[in-house]
C-alpha cells in the first residue's frame, strides 16, 4: 500500500494436533548469508528456524506478523517517506513483542534499470538481503515481494505486455538467484496489490494469471532452497472479493503446488475505514462486511487447504498523528478486537500494516501503547466491548441516569471501576441484560465541578480480555458562529463545549449533495472539513469550498458524538465564502 495508510499465537483453526506432530523442515545456516553488507560491517548469519513441512501449518506459526511499511517500498529510498533506516534493533523489538513473522515490502523500480536487461542495483540487493537476513536471525518468518511496482510500471501491461512482463521476470530470476540458498522461513510474494490499466475485468484476470504463474515458474526453476520454498500468490488488488479469490484459486489448482499461499488485504468497509457517507461507527454494517470477507477467505481457500496470508489489516485513516481522528477511538478499537477474532476463526495470518503510525521506528516504542494492547489482545482472546466509550452528562440540564450497551463477546461483566476503587452494583450502576445503567448519583459524583470535558474515566471489567474505558464527559451543544474568508482559508468559530465532531452534511437548497462527495451528503472527514479543538474551529477545506456551486447557499449539518446537531450556512462567490450560524 501506499504512504496515505499512515494512518491467537496460533489461531483456533482446531490444526494443533497436526502442528504438533507435523513434520519439520529444519533449516540450517546457508551459503545465502555470507559476504559483506552495504556498509562494510559483516551480515548476519540466518539462524536455524524450524518451519511445518505442510504450507497450512507453517503459515499458522507466522501468525501473527508485521509490516514494515515505508521503508524499503518508499520511493526513491528507504528514508524518503519519512522512516530511519533499518536496524536490526527493530527486529529484536519485534520478537519480542510476540510477532512471528514480518513482511518487507520492496518497490525495485528506482534500483532497477529501465530497459533490458533490467538489472537491479547491487548494493540495494545487499542492503535488502542485509533487512531479510536480520529478520531471520531473530528467527522471524520473512515475506518479501514486489511492492509499488504494481502501479508504477506494471499495471502499463495491457498496453506494453512484453516489456512489462520481461521486466516483472527479470526482477524475480534476479531475487530467487540472489535469496536461493536463504532458509525456507522466507516467503516470496509475486506482486502487492496488482493493478491493470484501460482493461477488462476477463483481461486483468488472465493478466494476472499469468504474472503469478511466470512467477511460480522462475522462482521453482532457480533450484535449492527454492524449490519448495513458499510462495505467495495475491487477488487482483489484493481484494477478498468472491470473483477474485475464485480467480486465484482456480490460478493455485492449475499450478498443482502445495506450497502456495493465498493473499488479500483488509481495511475494514470503506466509509467507516475513513469517516465517509455517515460512517462513523462500527455499527452492523461495517462488523458485517468484517465477517463476510473472512467467511470468504476460509470458504474459498481454509476449507481447502489452503493457507491465507492476510498480507495487510488496519484502517485507511486511523490511526494518524498528524491530524485529528478520523475514527472515534472506541469505535477504532472494537474494529481491531472484532478483526483479531475473526481472523482467529476463519484460521487467516495477519499482518499488521504499520508505515510508522504504530511503532516509533526511531525509539521502537508503541506511540500508542493502549492501542497496541488492543490490537496483541485480539491475537489470542476476545474483550468485551460498549456501545459507545463516552457518556455524555449535559451541564445545562439535570444530571440523569445514562445507558450503555455492552458487548459482551462471550465473556460475563465483572464491574465497574474509577482507578483502584470498585463502584458499588445497585448504588452506582445497575446492569439488565447487556444493558449497564449509571445512576443519576453516581454521575452527580463523577462530574464534580461539572467542567467541561472528561471528568472521570471507567474501566468496565469482564471475565477475559481487556477493561473497556468509559469516558465520563460534561458537555452541551456546540455553538457555532459567523465568519467570512476565501475558499483557500475559511474557518467556523466554534465552542465545542466539551464534545467532539463525528461528521458533516451538506446539502443545497434543492436536496441535492453539496461538496467534492457527490455520492453522499455526508463529507469525508479531514478531507472536506475537520476539527481545530485547540483553535476553536472547524476548518472547511478548499477541497470542499471549491466544489460548491457558485452563489448557491448550501446548509451544513454538524453532527457530533453526544447525538447534538447545529446546522451552519455557507455561500461561495467570487472566491469569497461567508458563513452564517443559524
Amino acid at each position: 500500500m501506499r504512504d496515505i495508510r499512515q494512518p491467537a499465537r496460533h489461531r483456533g483453526r482446531g490444526r494443533l494436533a497436526g502442528l504438533l506432530t507435523a513434520l519439520f523442515v529444519v533449516v540450517g545456516l546457508s551459503a545465502g548469508t555470507a559476504g559483506a553488507a552495504p556498509d562494510g560491517s559483516a551480515r548476519p548469519a540466518a539462524s536455524t528456524v524450524a518451519v511445518p513441512a505442510g504450507a497450512m501449518d507453517a503459515v499458522a506459526a507466522m501468525q501473527p506478523s508485521w509490516n514494515l511499511g515505508n521503508t524499503l517500498d518508499a520511493i526513491p529510498d528507504e528514508t524518503s517517506w519519512g522512516n530511519p533506516k533499518v536496524t536490526k534493533d527493530l527486529f529484536d523489538t519485534l520478537r519480542a513483542q510476540g510477532f512471528r513473522s514480518v513482511r518487507i515490502p520492496v518497490t525495485w523500480t528506482d534500483h532497477q534499470s529501465a530497459t533490458a536487461p533490467y538489472t537491479i542495483d547491487a548494493t540495494f540487493m545487499s542492503r535488502v538481503e542485509q533487512v531479510v537476513d536480520w529478520a531471520l536471525a531473530d528467527g522471524l518468518y520473512v515475506v518479501l515481494n514486489v511492492h509499488h511496482d504494481s502501479w508504477q510500471w506494471i499495471s502499463k501491461m495491457p498496453a506494453d505486455h512484453d516489456n512489462v512482463l520481461a521486466r516483472f521476470n527479470a526482477i524475480w530470476t534476479q531475487v530467487s538467484s540472489t535469496f536461493r540458498d536463504e532458509p525456507r522461513g522466507l516467503l516470496f510474494e509475486s506482486v502487492n496489490e496488482p493493478v491493470f490499466d484501460n482493461a477488462t475485468d476477463a483481461q486483468k484476470a488472465q493478466l494476472l494469471d499469468e504474472l503469478n504463474t511466470s512467477f511460480h515458474k522462475i522462482v521453482r526453476a532457480s533450484g535449492g532452497g527454492n524449490a519448495n520454498r513458499l510462495l505467495v500468490l495475491p487477488t487482483l488488488g489484493c481484494t477478498p472479493s468472491q470473483s477474485l479469490m475464485d480467480d486465484l484459486s482456480a490460478t493455485i489448482g492449475a499450478l498443482h503446488d502445495s506450497n502456495l499461499v493465498a493473499t488479500v488485504h483488509y481495511y475494514g468497509w470503506y466509509p467507516f475505514s475513513v469517516n465517509v457517507a455517515g460512517g462513523t461507527l462500527y455499527d452492523e454494517t461495517a462488523q458485517k462486511d468484517l465477517n463476510d470477507a473472512f467467511a470468504r477467505m476460509h470458504d474459498t481457500f481454509v476449507a481447502r487447504n489452503i493457507p491465507v496470508y492476510l498480507g495487510e489489516y488496519g484502517l485507511l485513516s486511523w490511526p494518524d498523528f498528524n491530524h485529528p481522528d478520523r475514527v472515534e477511538r472506541g469505535e477504532g478499537l472494537k474494529y481491531f478486537e472484532h478483526l483479531g477474532h475473526a481472523a482467529r476463526t476463519a484460521g487467516v495470518t495477519t499482518a499488521l500494516w504499520d508505515p510508522f503510525s504504530l511503532l516509533n521506528r526511531a525509539t521502537l516504542t508503541w506511540r500508542d501503547p493502549a492501542l497496541f494492547a488492543w490490537i496483541r489482545s485480539s491475537w489470542t482472546t476476545r474483550s468485551g466491548t460498549a456501545s459507545f466509550d463516552k457518556v455524555y452528562v449535559p451541564k445545562s440540564a439535570p444530571i440523569t441516569d445514562k445507558t450503555l450497551t455492552l458487548n459482551l463477546n462471550g465473556t460475563t461483566f465483572r464491574g465497574l471501576r474509577q482507578g483502584t476503587k470498585d463502584l458499588v452494583a445497585g448504588r452506582d450502576y445497575t446492569l439488565s441484560g447487556s444493558r449497564l445503567t449509571l445512576t443519576a448519583a453516581a454521575l452527580t459524583r463523577l462530574t464534580g465541578d461539572r467542567a467541561y470535558g472528561v471528568n472521570a474515566t471507567l474501566q468496565a471489567r469482564f471475565s477475559r480480555g481487556l477493561p473497556w474505558r468509559i469516558d465520563v464527559v460534561t458537555q452541551d451543544t456546540p455553538v457555532l458562529s459567523n465568519s467570512t474568508g476565501t475558499t483557500d482559508s475559511f474557518t467556523v468559530p466554534t465552542q465545542y463545549r466539551g464534545d467532539a465532531l463525528a461528521t458533516m452534511e451538506a446539502r443545497y437548497a434543492d436536496g441535492g449533495n453539496a461538496g467534492p462527495t457527490t455520492w453522499t451528503p455526508y463529507q469525508e472527514f479531514n478531507q472536506s472539513f475537520s476539527p481545530d479543538y485547540p483553535g476553536g474551529t472547524v476548518v472547511l477545506t478548499p477541497a470542499f469550498l471549491n466544489a460548491l456551486r457558485e452563489g448557491e447557499a448550501v446548509t451544513l449539518t454538524f453532527h457530533f458524538h453526544s447525538g447534538a446537531t447545529v446546522t451552519y450556512h455557507v455561500t461561495r462567490a467570487q472566491g469569497s465564502v461567508t458563513g452564517t450560524a443559524s
